[in-house]
C-alpha cells in the first residue's frame, strides 16, 4: 500500500497529547509531499469555535461527534498526514473510517515527558482534559485508561528523540 502513489493512502498519527503528532505530522507531510491535516484545527475551522470553547459550551459529547464528522470527511481523501486528537482513534467509528485509508502509528512518551511537554507549550494547561488541581495525575489516569486501545497500533516511543528522528522512524516503517 505505502509503495504506491501518494494519492493511494493516508498516514494517521494517534497518541496522547504532547507526544509530537502535530510537529512530526507536519514534517512527514513535507517529506512525502502530502497534505497535513490536524483534526483539532479542522474541527475548530469547521465549527468556528476553539476546542476549549466547544468543551465549555457544547460539552465533550458534541466534540466527539465533531471528531466523527471529521474522520468521515478525511476518509474520503488520500495523500494526507492526519494528526488526530488524543482520543479520536479510540472511538470505533473513527477507527473504522480511517483505518482502511492507510497506516496508523501511535506516538508514545512517559507521563513525566508528556507533562513537561504540555506545560511548556503555548497552550499550557489550557487543555480541557487536564483542567483541575492535578494535571499530572490526570495524564497518568488517562494513559492508564487508554493503554490497551493505544496498544492496537504500532508504537513509536518519542521520548528522547528529535522530531527528525521520529519522522525518520515512521518513514522506515513505511517500506
Amino acid at each position: 500500500m505505502t509503495n504506491g502513489k501518494k494519492s493511494d493512502y493516508n498516514i494517521t498519527l494517534t497518541g496522547f497529547m504532547g507526544t509530537g503528532k502535530t510537529t512530526v505530522g507536519r514534517m512527514l507531510a513535507e517529506s512525502l509531499g502530502f497534505e497535513f491535516v490536524d483534526t483539532d484545527a479542522l474541527i475548530e475551522e469547521t465549527s468556528g469555535k476553539g476546542i476549549p470553547d466547544i468543551f465549555a459550551t457544547m460539552g465533550e459529547g458534541a466534540f466527539r461527534q465533531l471528531e466523527q464528522e471529521a474522520a468521515q470527511a478525511l476518509a474520503q481523501k488520500r495523500g494526507q498526514i492526519i494528526s488526530t486528537g488524543g482520543r479520536m482513534m479510540l472511538d470505533p467509528a473513527n477507527k473504522a473510517a480511517l483505518e482502511p485509508t492507510g497506516p496508523i502509528f501511535c506516538l508514545v512518551a512517559s507521563v513525566d515527558e508528556i507533562f513537561r511537554r504540555v506545560t511548556a507549550d503555548a497552550e499550557g494547561i489550557e487543555r480541557p482534559l487536564l483542567k483541575g488541581d492535578d494535571p499530572k495525575g490526570k495524564i497518568e489516569s488517562l494513559l492508564t485508561e487508554r493503554r490497551d486501545l493505544y496498544g492496537q497500533y504500532p508504537q513509536i516511543d518519542t521520548e528522547g528523540l528529535t522530531p527528525d528522528a521520529i519522522r525518520d522512524e515512521i518513514l522506515s516503517r513505511l517500506t
